[in-house]
């Protein structure tokens, strides 16, 4: 009874928030507390909703802080060069562009960490959606596939988890992989190549060498800097300070990868360094503050509120309710094909539940199923991550939200743009999977 109140909850929710009836923000919060009192949870329901606010408290902080130095980076004109030089590079072309955007952000997710890799993605390719008025739900769906491949490296997370659930070595689960993230990543390119042809279509700008193109281009940089800009760009703009800059901005993401502090600590203090360089005037430094505080609030507060969504699931027991149905109801006779449930499964339940649970609690649970039927864990393991592409849109998948409001797009109508692509990226690499003898049908 309890896993059928938890599914019917979840797809109630995305009901919601994919048909625009309810906002992500309400539904995270709404939604749940009023299933955890259809199930009969009168008491402790606050305490279950603070447990889950103080687990998303660090996240949000480091969002906060993150927002505010990238902002500060922008306004101080850190990514104009960047930006100016891929726009000479691309010539206007959506393609590449697209194509561009699916490289930088792969590249960015050897890390392994979805909010280095989205800020830094978003802020260099954004303005030359932007500049050129391509999709942005396009820009947001081919950074989601990127990291939700490059997210099975073993210092990602969801590897690192099941490799130690399960007792393994990081040869028997992780180099196998290889080739499937690849195909992976390959999948992430056709979708890129598709969408820009999409987009050369719809723009018509093919070359930058052509006279008409280029005056097309010229407009609608004119008309971009303006918007984005206003009167006031040119003051806030520091090119003396920019290799101090770009110094510092390559010494935070260096510390951020090294792991030297918390997330949040290092956020904080780039900020308080950036401010005080960049703005060292206490009304410019409010000014700036002010400029960013709408981003910061959209964005921290899903985070926040996914807390209270995570807390109920957690607490009422929703979440190894919903896990233990799912398991029971596999058929004995399809035992020997575990490898292959599981790695279709890993999409519902990894989008459904944070990673902590399913590979701490499920994943054993199949693994030692799968013995029985002489199926190596090793094989289980791999399944288990195949799912990825799917989990980075989960509602639980914290820099999901920084995405969004980065991009300035609707966290439900991502959700409708871009989930068959991130179903089709697991679905390729399963295939992948299969082919390459990774996992066995």
């Amino acid at each position: 009874m309890l896993a059928l109140l938890g599914y019917i909850m979840v797809a109630v929710f995305m009901a919601l928030i994919m048909t625009k009836r309810m906002s992500a923000l309400l539904a995270l919060i709404i939604v749940p507390i009023v299933f955890a009192l259809i199930g009969g949870f009168y008491t402790g329901i606050g305490e279950m909703m603070l447990e889950g606010i103080k687990q998303v408290a660090p996240t949000g902080v480091m969002l906060v802080f993150a927002i505010l130095y990238f902002g500060i980076m922008i306004d101080a004109g850190l990514f104009e060069p960047i930006v100016n030089t891929i726009l000479r590079i691309v010539k206007g072309d959506p393609l590449k562009i697209a194509l561009g955007t699916v490289a930088l952000a792969s590249l960015v997710a050897l890390d392994g960490d979805g909010t280095t890799t989205f800020i830094i993605t978003v802020t260099a390719m954004l303005p030359l959606y932007k500049k050129l008025n391509m999709n942005l739900y396009m820009l947001s769906t081919l950074a989601l596939l990127s990291i939700g491949v490059m997210n099975m490296t073993p210092w990602g997370g969801p590897t690192a988890r099941v490799i130690s659930s399960l007792q393994l070595t990081t040869e028997e689960v992780f180099l196998p992989l290889i080739p499937v993230m690849a195909a992976g990543i390959a999948f992430a390119f056709l979708v890129a190549w598709h969408f820009g042809l999409k987009e050369r279509k719809r723009i018509g700008i093919f070359k930058m060498d052509d006279p008409i193109a280029s005056e097309i281009q010229a407009a609608k940089e004119q008309t971009a800097a303006a918007i984005d800009h206003g009167e006031k760009s040119a003051e806030l703009q520091r090119p003396k300070l920019i290799w101090v800059n770009a110094g510092l901005t390559i010494g935070l993401l260096i510390a951020l990868i090294a792991g030297l502090l918390p997330l949040p600590v290092l956020f904080m203090l780039g900020f308080a360094i950036a401010a005080m360089i960049n703005y060292p005037n206490l009304v410019q430094q409010k000014e700036r503050i002010a400029a960013h505080a709408g981003n910061v609030l959209a964005v921290v507060a899903l985070v926040f509120a996914s807390g209270i969504f995570t807390g109920i699931m957690n607490g009422t027991g929703m979440v190894d309710a919903m896990a233990t149905a799912l398991v029971q109801v596999i058929p004995e006779q399809l035992g020997t094909q575990l490898p292959l449930i599981t790695a279709i499964t890993s999409m519902p339940f990894t989008y459904f539940m944070a990673n902590d649970p399913y590979y701490y609690g499920i994943i054993p649970i199949i693994g030692e199923t799968a013995a029985s039927y002489n199926i190596p864990m090793a094989e289980i393991a791999r399944a288990s991550v195949l799912g990825q592409p799917a989990h980075v849109l989960s509602p639980l998948y914290a820099a999901g939200y920084l995405l969004v409001g980065m991009i300035g797009i609707d966290y439900g109508q991502n959700q409708r743009f871009a989930l068959k692509w991130a179903v089709g990226s697991s679905v390729f690499m399963i295939i992948a999977a299969i082919a390459f003898g990774v996992i066995s049908i």
